[in-house]
C-alpha cells in the first residue's frame, strides 16, 4: 500500500520577540487532536510555497503577509501519512489575528514555546526558532 503524502506550507508568524501558535480542534487522529502548530496548510497543484502560505494565512487568520523568508523543509512520518512541511518566518507589524479553522491562538515568547503541546511535525520548527531567533 502506498502511504499517503501531503505537501504543505506552515509560518512563523513574528511581532516583536513573540511567534504565534494556533490550536487544532478535535480531530479523529488522536496525535494531531487539539495540538499546537504553526498556522499553514496544503499546497495546491500548481501553486508556489509562496503563493500557498500568503493564500492559507489570508484563509485562517484573515492576514495579508508579503515577503516570507524561507526557514527549514521539515519531513515527517505520522501513523497514517507522511508530511513535507515548509516553513517561513514572517514578520507582522501587529498580534491581530482572526482564526478562522483554529480554537485558540497564543503569541510565545521563545522560552514559551517550549511549554505548549505541539504537533510532532511542528517540532522541528520550534528547536530551529529556538536557535535561530
Amino acid at each position: 500500500m502506498i502511504r499517503k503524502h501531503i505537501e504543505v506550507v506552515a509560518a512563523v508568524l513574528k511581532n516583536e520577540n513573540k511567534f504565534l501558535a494556533v490550536q487544532r480542534g478535535f480531530s479523529k487522529l488522536d496525535y494531531i487532536s487539539h495540538k499546537w502548530e504553526f498556522p499553514g496548510g496544503k499546497v495546491e497543484a500548481g501553486e508556489t510555497l509562496v503563493a500557498a502560505i500568503i493564500r492559507e494565512l489570508s484563509e485562517e487568520l484573515k492576514i495579508t503577509v508579503t515577503d516570507p523568508k524561507f526557514l527549514l523543509t521539515i519531513e515527517h512520518s505520522y501513523p497514517d501519512f507522511d508530511i513535507t512541511m515548509h516553513c517561513f518566518v514572517i514578520e507582522l507589524p501587529n498580534r491581530t489575528v482572526e482564526l478562522t479553522e483554529h480554537i485558540n491562538s497564543l503569541w510565545l515568547s521563545k522560552e514559551e514555546l517550549i511549554k505548549v503541546d505541539w504537533a510532532s511535525a511542528d517540532i522541528p520548527a520550534v528547536e530551529k526558532i529556538l536557535t535561530t531567533f
